[in-house]
């Protein structure tokens, strides 16, 4: 597979997670690669919902193989992270549900251990719009997701799957006063992680009025919540389950998905490398592997 487009190559910005609860149940989720420029340095991390990765007893992630700069689809690499609880780092904010790894040394431990290259593409904060461009943003737009909904995936060449939705509410606008917006789409268990964006190709409509010629990509948040309504008729905000077990007869969800915007990543970024002590003004060092194991 060529991978030459915006669209090709979000199929290859996340990777799996799987969970085991203290309980012994299994659950899955959703992370992506995402790179953060310090002036000169790159700090890449996988990036995620706390609730996906936090509290469980153990969990793996599942990469993608490479060779030669392409991906060899199929060919998978999943690594298990024994020391889970410390491998995860959360937005300070206890509202804010994202949570990170620091994923170089990861990438070293498989390639030093197991000789295993992977096939990744980053998701980077230059993605994120400014405040100009987000200002430029209609009160509806059409978003892109990528994930695993319900643990759903081509277990076969071991890709993600691509929805999309509407924003229903403006991404300008902080919903109930926080950092995130809205969107219209069905998002599901193993959807939790999911990286949303803006993806326009050819043309796309100007706030202003008018269709502009071109193309336009931003990514623009992280899918963490979904909207339940219970058997008592009222309508909740809850995390996304990460793991698949049959619902109250009650009680359904009303295809509204919480997201929280860009910039929470690169909050929570920052605040990790200020509480490693890390000087973003020398030569980037490497960043401490969490014990793991793995099997391809």
């Amino acid at each position: 597979m060529q991978v030459k487009t915006i669209a090709e190559q979000l199929f290859f910005t996340t990777v799996r997670i799987d969970t085991i609860a203290a309980n012994g149940n299994q659950g899955s989720g959703t992370g992506f690669f995402f790179s953060h420029k310090v002036g000169e340095h790159n700090f890449p991390f996988v990036v995620t919902n706390k609730h996906v990765v936090m509290g469980m007893r153990e969990g793996a992630l599942s990469f993608l193989q490479g060779r030669d700069t392409m991906p060899t689809l199929g060919n998978g690499f999943r690594l298990r992270i024994d020391d889970w609880a410390h491998a995860w780092f959360g937005h300070p904010s206890p509202d804010i549900d994202i949570a990170i790894c620091p994923f170089a040394p990861l990438e070293a431990h498989i390639k030093q251990q197991h000789n295993v290259d992977l096939f990744y593409r980053y998701v980077s904060s230059d993605m994120i719009p400014t405040p100009q461009q987000v200002a430029e943003l209609d009160a509806v737009e059409s978003v892109t997701f990528v994930g695993y909904p319900n643990g759903v995936w081509d277990s076969k060449n071991l890709l993600p799957v691509a929805r999309r939705g509407t924003t229903a509410s403006p991404i300008e606008v902080d919903f109930e006063g926080t950092p995130r917006f809205l969107i219209d789409a069905s998002v599901f268990g193993g959807s939790s992680g999911s990286p949303v964006f803006i993806l326009n190709q050819g043309t796309w409509a100007a706030k202003a009025g008018g269709t502009v010629i071109g193309s336009r990509f931003h990514f623009v948040g992280v899918i963490a919540a979904v909207f339940f309504r219970t058997h008592l008729n009222n309508i909740i905000a809850v995390p996304i389950p990460t793991q698949v077990q049959p619902m109250a007869q009650q009680q359904e969800m009303i295809d509204l998905g919480i997201v929280f915007k860009a910039h929470t990543v690169v909050e929570t970024i920052e605040a990790f490398l200020k509480a490693r002590n890390v000087d973003t003004s020398a030569p980037a060092a490497p960043l401490a592997a969490p014990d793991a194991g793995a099997q391809a």
